[in-house]
């Protein structure tokens, strides 16, 4: 059997402090400095209160929170309270930024406190220092919070950011891939609170069940499933989590695109879940457009089908209604499902497998140049003023998504649309490689290129 490295979620470091201190500057400054790359599709809008961040070779999920106030009466400011609060409960690390220029505060005090009682490292960021050089003495007055060394930032200028990057990379905890003979799927259940993810799951898990097993997650934000029957092994990741009632806020939908992403990061295959009752929202483009910049395979279930009154052509009507809101994941197969009548999980399952085979498919470099050949011989690449662009060959350096690298004359006469038709030729003679989305990339060929 072959092995296979098991997928972790990536360690959460949360942004949290007192409204005003420059939370969002210094979350914008980290992760404008080593933000990994990700495309820039039409179309996929994204929460940027999340981000994946790099620093010394460690990657993380960034998070950014509103400002905490520890005593407050306002609905608003209790919200972002308690969303603050769930960040802290998922963090690894949490970075407490404070205000040199109004210095220590009695929210301050009390937010130390709460951090404090949570257990997790505390890295103390001490913002708004904008001179660099000597230290200004009001700055030794943040020792009082009793969280060990402050670090001087300044988000406005970057003065300080490194020093504090190392200090959140150096409180993260140990990487946790290993090797695990474990060759099951990796499906992440993901969508917006309240579409039928948990019920998908428990149906799934009692359809022709060899065997079945509970397995602690990586995270306290997810439950595993493992499922094995006709169609394979499947580790199933439920998003809704372990959630204790007391602790569970609904309207807080930030929340739930986060556990979304961690589930993400650790699957092959994600499965959108969207209620046939409500239709396509905001936060199913959110995570939809993650998943797709994460190049994972992608399924849209749409949930509770049982519900909906038919007409001639309401499947014909709502999968050209997802298609119009998922247009930059043209290649997405949709399957309507019930978790309560178990309508259609056989499909589910088939679809999981065909596009798992997609996303981890790999073309040879000689298959790869016929399809090529054959493309430009039927579409002439693009020219302008004279030049005409010259495609030398293509090599699939790896897949998970499948990613192809074109070596050309010149990148600028590459046009997105002869690009595209390009992908939509390996799609059409590889069956469409349906669910999963295709990375190009376009390098241009120096003389030293003798291939």
């Amino acid at each position: 059997m072959k092995e296979r490295c098991l997928k972790v979620a990536l360690p959460v470091v949360a942004v949290v402090g007192r409204p005003n201190v420059g939370k969002s500057t210094l979350f914008n400054r980290l992760i404008g400095q080593r933000l990994s790359i990700v495309d820039n599709t039409p179309g996929v809008t994204r929460d940027r209160i999340y981000s994946k961040c790099e620093w010394a070779g460690r990657e993380f999920m960034l998070v950014d929170t509103g400002g905490i106030e520890p005593k407050t009466d306002d609905k608003i400011l209790l919200q972002m309270r308690r969303q603050a609060q769930l960040a802290i409960d998922s963090a690894a690390v949490i970075v407490f930024v404070t205000d040199l220029k109004c210095g220590v505060t009695a929210n301050d005090y009390d937010v130390a406190s709460m951090l404090q009682k949570c257990g997790k490292p505390i890295v103390l960021c001490v913002n708004k220092c904008d001179r660099p050089g000597n230290t200004d003495p009001d700055f030794y007055e943040f020792y009082n919070l009793g969280l060990g060394d402050p670090v001087e930032v300044s988000s406005v200028h970057g003065y300080g950011t490194g020093d504090l990057l190392d200090r959140v990379v150096e409180n993260l905890p140990e990487s946790g891939d290993q090797a695990d003979s474990d060759d099951s799927v990796k499906v992440a259940v993901i969508g917006k609170p309240n579409v039928g993810k948990s019920s998908l799951i428990n149906a799934v898990s009692g359809q022709e069940r060899v065997i079945v097993t509970d397995i602690a997650g990586t995270t306290r934000d997810s439950t595993d499933t493992l499922v094995e029957n006709s169609f394979g092994r499947f580790t199933f990741i439920d998003t809704a989590g372990i959630r204790r009632k007391s602790k569970v806020y609904e309207d807080i939908e930030h929340y739930s695109v986060l556990r979304s992403y961690m589930a993400v990061d650790r699957a092959d295959v994600a499965v959108i879940v969207i209620d046939a009752t409500v239709g396509f929202t905001e936060q199913d483009s959110k995570v939809a457009g993650y998943a797709h910049e994460q190049g994972k395979g992608c399924i849209v279930a749409v949930n509770k089908w049982d519900a909906i009154d038919k007409e001639t052509n309401t499947m014909d009507k709502f999968t050209k209604e997802l298609k119009e809101n998922l247009g930059f994941m043209d290649y997405v197969p949709f399957v309507y499902v019930s978790a309560k009548t178990g309508q259609r999980l056989n499909k589910l399952f088939e679809l999981i497998n065909t596009v798992h085979e997609n996303n981890s498919v790999r073309i040879s470099t000689g298959r790869l140049n016929e399809i090529l050949s054959y493309a430009t011989e039927r579409v002439q690449p693009p020219s302008d003023k004279g030049k005409r662009l010259k495609i030398y060959y293509m090599t699939q350096p790896s897949s998970n998504p499948p990613t192809f690298v074109t070596f050309v004359n010149s990148i600028d006469l590459f046009h997105f649309s002869y690009r595209r038709y390009l992908e939509n030729q390996i799609r059409e003679v590889y069956g469409g490689l349906t669910g999963t989305p295709i990375r190009l990339i376009v390098r241009e060929r120096d003389s030293s290129d003798t291939k």
